[in-house]
């Protein structure tokens, strides 16, 4: 294997774990109940530097890379707090990917420096309601304004975190019409509430953190928001998309970690006909295909992260990665659910919230579909097939 673990990695899963060690499952269970978005757990993350872990050292971050993003976002979600817990601080983790890469110096040292130390909230503005996974159909425009900026009128859905957010990363259609990628710029825009409108979008689970449809109606937007070149947004995109499948990678495999971590203290415990349930194989052998699966889905995740952080292409590992997590996670979820039987359907075990998260993972925020139509298409060279 072409990475290897270093004494920072034991350390960062160390202190990580002991933050997380302050919120149980009962804060994250009344968290998701009432819709409530974590501030407690995310301004102890912040406090701690975590927030701003891949931002660059010289803007105030802590200059570590994608592999080490990931490695937090696994022991958020490892501890119980599942999605809701690392959705909360992942944005700022990957969205601002785009600026490092690409921003010009006055964007960067405007946003950076907040966004290391926690203080700046960051949403992502990509998918459309006509669009969806089709990226080259996004219609939100980007009007030039004649003075050198730009004036935005469209609308994005499931936007996370933009009730929290101060800026958006948007990508909208500055040239050309629907049906291409080119034409299309990414910017770094203002969620200003007397030209932006956000609706939260009631959903299944991962309640703590809202996921909003959001409708821009003129928002004004500066030149200097821009990032990187006009017309190359989608290109610029790819360096958040890449690292977001990593570390969602990181994120499903914590979830399927805790959920198996859960139904095996359970089945230990449980005892029918005069003995554990764990002791019968058809409890057992699940729960350790679980923990196998789950195993190889984190080996990719550091594969891509490794390849991601030493510049190398990681689009076929970034996606097998995502992919693999998110089955692993789900059939762990689902596999736990099963060892608690009636009880696992019920809040007080906590399994059920993790078996709704670990749904989403199959969905968002790529289709498994489009992942296999990927690797169909780029990796063995297959004809296209939509």
């Amino acid at each position: 294997m072409e990475f290897s673990a270093n004494p920072d990695h034991e350390a960062i899963v160390e202190a990580v774990d002991a933050v997380c060690a302050q919120f149980d499952d009962n804060y994250w269970l009344a968290c998701d109940r009432e819709h409530r978005f974590p501030w407690e757990f995310y301004e102890e993350m912040a406090a701690g530097g975590w927030v701003g872990i891949a931002i660059p050292e010289q803007y105030g971050g802590g200059g570590q890379g994608i592999t080490e993003a990931a490695l937090v976002l696994n022991r958020i979600a490892a501890s119980g707090a599942g999605m809701n817990g690392s959705s909360a601080v992942h944005l700022t983790m990957f969205g601002l990917n785009p600026v490092v890469k690409f921003g010009s110096d006055q964007l960067k040292d405007a946003f950076l420096p907040r966004a290391a130390v926690g203080d700046l909230h960051v949403a992502f503005g990509v998918t459309e309601p006509d669009a969806g996974t089709d990226t080259s159909r996004i219609a939100t425009r980007a009007a030039d304004d004649g003075r050198g900026g730009f004036v935005v009128t469209g609308r994005k859905i499931w936007t996370t975190k933009a009730l929290e957010s101060e800026v958006c990363l948007l990508l909208a259609r500055t040239d050309g019409e629907p049906g291409s990628f080119e034409g299309l710029s990414l910017f770094l825009v203002d969620l200003d509430e007397r030209y932006v409108d956000i609706a939260p979008i009631p959903k299944v689970g991962r309640n703590a953190v809202a996921s909003c449809e959001v409708a821009y109606d003129g928002l004004p937007v500066e030149g200097w928001r821009l990032v990187g070149e006009r017309g190359n947004g989608f290109r610029h995109i790819l360096h958040g998309l890449n690292p977001e499948r990593i570390l969602l990678a990181g994120m499903a495999c914590g979830l399927g970690e805790v959920a198996v971590d859960r139904a095996v203290r359970y089945a230990k415990e449980r005892e029918v006909f005069g003995r554990p349930i764990g002791a019968n194989q058809a409890i057992a052998h699940p729960l350790a295909q679980a923990h196998m699966e789950l195993a190889a889905a984190k080996t990719m995740m550091m594969h891509a992260a490794w390849r991601y952080d030493n510049g190398l292409d990681c689009a076929e590992q970034a996606n097998t990665a995502k992919y693999l997590a998110a089955e692993a996670s789900f059939r762990a979820a689902d596999q736990a659910m099963q060892t608690l039987g009636g009880l696992g359907y019920a809040e007080e075990y906590h399994v059920e919230r993790y078996w709704r998260e670990a749904r989403l993972q199959r969905l968002a925020p790529v289709s498994q579909e489009m992942t296999c139509n990927f690797i169909a298409q780029k990796v063995l060279g297959l004809p296209r097939s939509y």
